[in-house]
């Protein structure tokens, strides 16, 4: 009967252990770490890329003139080369169809602009929209009594103002950013007013928890008459006695010159 070399299993664990130490295998193992080390390496250039790209799209929105590469790569200490590269890649994601506006390089810079088939539309568009509000100080200053005191009343604001502001309230409450709150109950029941939702809308705020307190109002208002601190007096030399008049002063006789 013909009889076969079989290993035990022991044997066969101890091969296969032998075969994983092999300096083959070592190779293979390196091989495997220099591969992911590379795959590593190029996913941090390529999220490095994808951050300075995307710094670079906000500050092509942001400006109002083009910038030129030597401006941006000298603003964010980059080579040209590789700021070039990055905004020709937003030029090109910026041309697909589905982008109404577009990155150009206009008069040796770049800026964002939409795209000329949308000109006719957008111009309509802006058309249609209301005038930015404009206020004058009078009412920007009635506007800030009733921000903080409502609801207050007319005479309440008269008192706090100093002046006479009937025609004022009638601007803010034509402009809706104010309102009639019902009325006090005092003699004469004078209306209270209070501001709207236009109010917030046209200021950004969210609610009127949102407005700086008084003392940071007061500090911003002093900055801006004041932005830099006055320089401090410089001393006074010290009193010199003042001179005593010809006809104040005592001359020696001749006996005492002698």
């Amino acid at each position: 009967m013909e009889e076969f070399d079989l290993e035990s299993p022991a044997e066969e664990s101890a091969t296969a252990g032998a075969a994983v130490e092999s300096p083959e295998n070592g190779s293979v193992e390196s091989t495997a770490d220099d591969l992911l080390a590379g795959v590593e390496a190029i996913t941090a250039a390529s999220a490095e890329d994808s951050q300075l790209k995307a710094l670079l799209e906000a500050i092509v929105y942001v400006t109002e003139e083009p910038l030129s590469i030597a401006q941006i790569a000298a603003a964010l200490s980059q080579p040209p080369e590789r700021v070039r590269k990055l905004l020709d890649e937003l030029v090109a994601e910026y041309d697909k169809t589905e982008h109404g506006v577009t990155v150009r390089e206009v008069a040796g810079g770049y800026k964002m602009t939409t795209k000329p088939e949308h000109h006719e539309s957008v111009r309509s568009f802006v058309k249609s929209l209301k005038p930015p509000l404009k206020l004058s100080l009078p009412a920007l200053e009635t506007l800030a009594v009733i921000a903080y005191k409502q609801p207050v009343t007319a005479p309440e604001i008269m008192e706090i103002r100093g002046v006479q502001g009937a025609g004022v309230l009638k601007t803010l409450l034509d402009r809706k950013l104010i309102a009639v709150a019902g009325r006090k109950n005092v003699i004469g029941k004078p209306m209270l007013y209070k501001t709207t939702r236009d109010f917030l809308v046209q200021f950004g705020l969210k609610d009127l928890s949102e407005l700086p307190s008084l003392k940071e109002f007061e500090e911003i208002r002093r900055m801006a008459i004041d932005p830099e601190p006055e320089a401090a007096p410089q001393s006074e030399p010290a009193h010199q006695p003042e001179p005593v008049p010809e006809s104040a002063q005592v001359h020696p006789t001749p006996d005492e010159q002698s």
